[in-house]
């Protein structure tokens, strides 16, 4: 259940879209309502993206946060997160970014699955999403805490829409068969230098793992994942600090390259 009214929840939800739009920080929401619940935290979420649609932006997508066993237990957490990728967030594979429209923006290497009929939670499993799955693609999140020093707890960071802001999508689609999901490995450089490496097992054991886990967070809100819904999964590398002037390439096996430049 929510502690937060219904005004709590649309000023909150203004307040971290004016610090995402605007790009300035606030400090974590939970230190002024320390009560609030994570029913509270998707309910601002998800008046966020109510926001956004009421103005005309477009839906394109959903990301997952969160996604490493590891970085649940140092969080304290048993589930990942998720945000929805607006269309504005979308820029090309060789596109620029400015960084000035962002606060102390992270890249991280991750995949998408675009799936060809709908996933509905309760008890959806990776055979589920793999049978659901049109095509897999590359995908480059750009990470951006509205958050002091990306300093936050679970619930502050769902509010904030689990830091998303842009992504890189292109390369190439594979069907999800093709594929070895679990042990397909990428590279990131920035600048020319490898700054990390990983493997899709990185991303709760198998990447299908974490689109079954986001129908099945939206079944609890009585939310589906439709036909057609682009969906990342997650991080496989830590998160990398970037700057003005970084030039970013993710190489992936088996499914080439993406790159990018901060400017």
């Amino acid at each position: 259940m929510g502690n937060l009214t219904k005004e709590q929840v649309n000023e909150l939800a203004e307040h971290l879209e004016n610090a995402e739009l605007q790009a300035y920080e606030v400090t974590k929401i939970t230190d002024d309502y320390p009560d609030m619940t994570y029913e509270d935290a998707f309910d601002i979420q998800w008046e966020i993206r109510r926001r956004k649609e009421a103005r005309g932006t477009k839906i394109v997508g959903m990301k997952m946060g969160l996604t490493s066993w590891a970085k649940m237990k140092q969080m304290g957490v048993e589930n990942p997160c998720y945000g929805f990728l607006a269309d504005y967030f979308s820029v090309p594979d060789g596109g620029e970014i400015r960084i000035d429209e962002l606060i102390h923006p992270k890249i991280e290497a991750e995949l998408a699955f675009v799936t060809k009929k709908a996933l509905k939670g309760p008890g959806v499993h990776i055979a589920d999403v793999l049978a659901a799955t049109d095509f897999v693609m590359p995908a480059i999140e750009v990470i951006d805490s509205r958050y002091k020093d990306f300093k936050f707890d679970l619930k502050s960071v769902i509010a904030d829409n689990s830091s998303s802001t842009r992504f890189v999508t292109g390369g190439q689609m594979k069907q999800a068969s093709q594929l070895d999901l679990k042990n397909l490995g990428v590279v990131m450089e920035i600048n020319g230098t490898v700054v990390e490496v990983g493997a899709g097992a990185a991303v709760l054991g198998h990447p299908a793992a974490s689109v079954a886990m986001l129908a099945n967070m939206l079944g609890e809100r009585g939310e589906e994942l439709p036909a057609g819904s682009f969906v990342m999964i997650g991080a496989i590398t830590a998160a990398v600090p970037v700057k003005k002037g970084d030039n970013f390439t993710v190489r992936y096996q088996d499914l080439g390259t993406l790159s990018g430049k901060f400017v």
